[in-house]
């Protein structure tokens, strides 16, 4: 079966690892054990080559519809026909707390049908490491087992409750299914001491895992306009949330392009530390304390680690690790045939001084409404702007990780502005012991510098970096981090300039690659989602708040059939990019939440 076009799936997972599933009822992707361990499906990038786990109903004129069981991450999949109907139901258990739990990491597949009579033809085709490893399989009583050449792969199973067969190294069957029946199959690591599915246990692990997602989206404080969207946002959030570490990978996929058939194909399996800042943010927004304390454990233990180009990486593995060689997949087609497609992600070694400025917000925030720092973390902070002090003031790769050189960014600067101003209201609020009067002085030397240097009076606007006349939409973010007010005239006639040069309606592109090349790639890409939300939130912030409702509902009509956004959007509206990613629905988390203080009559501007 062919692979879908991305906006065509959802995600199931279990804050481990996570799967996509098409519309078609079939697995494309899938990564095991961990988020970042090597492929065992990847049809979505390999053509039929890649690997699937594919259940398809024989149904003449069939439709298919696609949907969440309320307030979880539970995918339903329904099949339907003038000749039956019948729903795939995909899962992978939440059981929080238990241990030697057979079915606890796995892929668990019920088929049901709801009506008429329905035959299925299932075929499960692991294909692991990449597809780079072969593997031998062989047929046990109602599982098949799976063995992979590579030794650093683990076993894995399929188990069944209808016979299986083998074709290959391929598991397959073909069965009936009467109104009332149903069919269950568990993918995941082999556990030899699983010999019968126990209908039992799949169906307590379904209310387990149903009841887990209720209560955690149950315990959000947000109750506003567009809470369904807010809510699979946050839902979505969770789901790239690593259980054990606390960190947020930034999207559970690599090398889906941001233009069909370009270059720009990255692995954004990884944790970005922007994106944990952000993400800490959007979890204290909606009340999820526990959430932004275990970011913040992860994002100070940071604190005391050191890099190749500073006291900070840009991005870790989810443990902590600092390892991401980058490597091309030549066996893989790539997406739509995109090449080329990577693993590893080399803008782990680049120079990006504005996640600073976004580790120090999230301190601030987790220090203001949660626990106050402590001392050997504040010793920690310190020595990071000791170094910052120093390094201010070198070009860098920036926010969007350039490849053509590195400059002297205006977002880089913006944010090491908010490190040195962050770090000071701390300092003032706790009586914490430092150097403040030369962090005052750093700070506002960098709102000279941007002033001065950065503002194009020919344009009436900020510019991306010294020296250039181009746009940048990560200027944005300049009155969301406090650093100029909303209202300000340089400031609206900024964004008035952005409006002319970056935007199409509601979206917005994050510089124009056909006129600026220093991002060192070819081609063109489509509008960054996160973005749209940025300028919709200085929209409200700048109090053209009916023009931002506008354009937020315009940009809720953008997200798939179930809530979720890649990257990036197409000229046509199709999606681009790595699937689902966190930035865009932090972003969107946090215009909603601002724009429905202010529709609400309601301070928007309680936070930072």
């Amino acid at each position: 079966m062919a692979a879908q076009p991305i906006e065509n799936y959802g995600i199931i997972g279990n804050m481990r690892s996570a799967a996509l599933v098409s519309m078609e009822g079939s697995i494309d992707y899938f990564c095991f054990p961990n988020f970042d361990s090597p492929t065992v499906f990847a049809n979505l990038l390999h053509g039929d080559k890649g690997g699937m786990f594919c259940i398809q109903a024989e149904l003449s004129n069939r439709r298919t519809k696609q949907l969440y069981l309320p307030e979880t991450n539970i995918l339903l999949t329904r099949l339907l026909s003038d000749f039956g109907v019948a729903e795939i139901t995909d899962f992978m258990p939440i059981l929080a707390g238990k241990k030697g739990e057979i079915y606890a990491h796995q892929i668990i597949r019920t088929v049901s049908v709801i009506k008429g009579e329905v035959e299925f033809k299932l075929r499960c085709e692991p294909r692991f490491n990449y597809a780079r490893s072969g593997h031998s399989a062989h047929l046990e009583e109602s599982r098949v087992h799976f063995e992979p050449d590579c030794p650093t792969c683990p076993k894995m199973a399929l188990h069944a409750t209808v016979p299986l067969n083998l074709e290959g190294g391929d598991a397959i069957a073909v069965f009936t299914l009467k109104a009332g029946e149903t069919a269950t199959f568990t993918f995941g690591e082999s556990a030899p001491e699983v010999k019968i599915l126990d209908p039992e246990v799949i169906e307590n692990h379904f209310n387990q895992t149903a009841r887990y997602w209720r209560e955690w989206i149950a315990r959000s404080n947000y109750s506003g306009r567009w809470r369904e969207m807010v809510n699979r946002s946050a839902l979505v959030l969770k789901l790239l949330c690593s259980q054990e570490y606390g960190s947020l990978i930034a999207a559970p996929t690599f090398g889906v392009p941001e233009r069909i058939g370009g270059e720009r194909n990255w692995d954004y399996r990884y944790t970005w530390l922007r994106d944990s800042a952000f993400s800490l943010y959007a979890f204290m927004r909606l009340g999820f304390t526990e959430e932004a304390r275990a970011f913040t454990l992860w994002l100070r233990d940071r604190l005391h680690d050191d890099a190749e180009h500073g006291p900070l990486q840009v991005m870790y593995r989810i443990n902590g690790d600092q390892e991401l060689e980058e490597e091309i997949l030549e066996n893989f087609q790539g997406y739509e045939n995109s090449r080329p497609v990577r693993i590893g992600n080399a803008a782990s070694e680049q120079l990006q001084l504005d996640i600073y400025g976004e580790l120090m917000d999230a301190i601030y925030l987790s220090n203001k409404y949660g626990d106050a720092i402590s001392h050997d973390d504040w010793a920690g902070v310190r020595r990071i702007l000791d170094w910052l002090s120093k390094n201010w003031d070198r070009p860098d790769e920036g926010i969007w990780e350039v490849r053509g050189g590195r400059r002297k960014f205006l977002h880089s600067r913006l944010m090491c502005w908010v490190a040195f101003d962050r770090a000071i209201r701390m300092g003032r609020k706790r009586s914490l012991p430092g150097p403040l009067a030369e962090w005052l002085q750093i700070r506002d030397a960098i709102t000279e510098d941007i002033f001065t240097n950065y503002w194009d009076d020919s344009q009436k606007a900020f510019v991306q970096y010294e020296g250039s006349n181009c746009l940048d939409a990560s200027v944005l973010l300049m009155p969301l981090m406090r650093f100029i007010s909303p209202v300000d005239p340089r400031w609206l006639s900024t964004m008035d300039a952005i409006e002319r040069t970056l935007t199409e309606d509601s979206l917005v592109y994050r510089y124009d690659t056909r006129e600026n090349s220093v991002d060192g790639l070819r081609g063109d890409e489509g509008s960054f989602t996160a973005c749209s939300f940025w300028f919709i939130e200085s929209l409200a912030r700048s109090h053209q708040v009916e023009k931002a409702r506008l354009l937020f509902d315009k940009m809720l009509g953008y997200a798939n059939h179930l809530g979720l956004y890649s990257e990036e959007l197409g000229s046509s509206g199709q999606h681009l990019g790595n699937f689902p990613q966190a930035f865009t629905h932090l972003a969107l988390i946090s215009a909603a939440t601002y724009l429905d203080r202010v529709l609400s009559g309601k301070n928007g501007s309680t936070w930072h």
